[in-house]
């Protein structure tokens, strides 16, 4: 057990010891917030999406195509710990209906880039690559869509505004092109080579490392104040609950051990920054959302250690 927990932390205490490192930085003012602005904008815009195109590019599919399995168990567990979190909100929390929507996005949505990518490389290397950009392709659309239907079709349904504004934001994502332009690459039988291979390399080594100091520098905008009851809450739901939901699929629905165990990482992650950004959007839930992403992010630690043990990853 003990030779497992050191081959784990190696695995864990680089990529939170360079979240600490971002978030040290801003709290001294060594970086300011235009430093983590940019620094973001640079991870999610281009250097994320060059690393996802690159992967996919070269990938090695399954022969027997992608395995229904995996997506039944990992949205299954999303959408109950989203039900659960709108619920808790409404009876125990008392807060209205879009706020109940607002906390049941942060308890379903996952940090996938930030944490995601760089964790879940780590631990199960090229071999976990795929399903891992895979699943990431369409868990933003469908948690976004979701979240937007339920907050704006409660009054008579999406607006023609509302439904162009999350059609564009979907369109345009950038990592959503990367993943889509690795997967045309592989169905031609592209990959890049020569210069364009060099640049594509050096784009994507500084992925991992400049996405979680950009997190720990986003952090520090995002105070634990206000709301601690729902946001101790939802972290439970996001940390525990979920992926032990996913968990129990994976071992009852078919698919490779692999994708099995990415699921469950994958739905071990802190609530995403989106769930924050949603909530800024409607004025509501704005408190408990932040508060769930920083201290997620922060117990995350020791709870993804936990799920690795349990995985077995040695």
């Amino acid at each position: 057990m003990l030779a497992q927990l050191g081959a784990i932390t190696l695995i864990v205490a680089p990529v939170f010891g360079l979240i600490g490192l971002g978030y040290l930085a801003s709290l001294s003012g060594h970086l300011r917030e235009r430093a983590a602005e940019g620094l973001s904008e640079y991870v999610f815009g281009l250097a994320v999406p060059v690393l996802i195109f690159k992967t996919l590019a070269g990938a090695r599919l399954p022969e027997e195509g992608q395995p229904w399995g995996y997506w039944i168990a990992y949205f299954t567990g999303a959408f109950i710990v989203f039900a659960l979190g709108m619920l808790a909100a409404k009876r125990v929390f008392h807060r209205g209906y879009t706020e109940s929507v607002i906390h049941g996005f942060t308890s379903g949505q996952a940090n996938t880039v930030f944490v995601g990518v760089p964790l879940i490389l780590q631990a199960y290397g090229p071999e976990g690559a795929v399903p891992l950009f895979l699943l990431i392709a369409v868990h933003l659309p469908i948690m976004m869509v979701v979240a937007t239907v339920l907050t704006e079709g409660v009054a008579g349904g999406l607006s023609a505004a509302g439904l162009k504004k999350l059609v564009r934001l979907l369109a345009f994502n950038p990592i959503l092109i990367g993943i889509y332009a690795g997967g045309v690459a592989k169905l031609v039988g592209f990959e890049p080579s020569g210069v364009l291979k060099q640049i594509a390399d050096m784009l994507s080594a500084s992925a991992v490392p400049c996405a979680l100091v950009s997190l720990g520098l986003a952090l520090h905008r995002y105070p634990i104040r206000g709301d601690i009851g729902p946001a101790l809450l939802i972290t439970l739901l996001k940390l525990v609950v979920h992926p032990a939901l996913v968990y129990v699929l994976t071992r009852m629905l078919p698919m490779p051990p692999v994708w099995a165990d990415v699921a469950v990482v994958f739905a071990a992650m802190p609530s995403g920054i989106n769930a924050y950004l949603l909530a800024q959007r409607y004025r509501v839930g704005v408190s408990a959302s932040a508060g769930a992403v920083s201290l997620s992010t922060a117990a995350s630690l020791f709870t993804i250690t936990l799920w690795l043990m349990i995985l077995g990853v040695q």
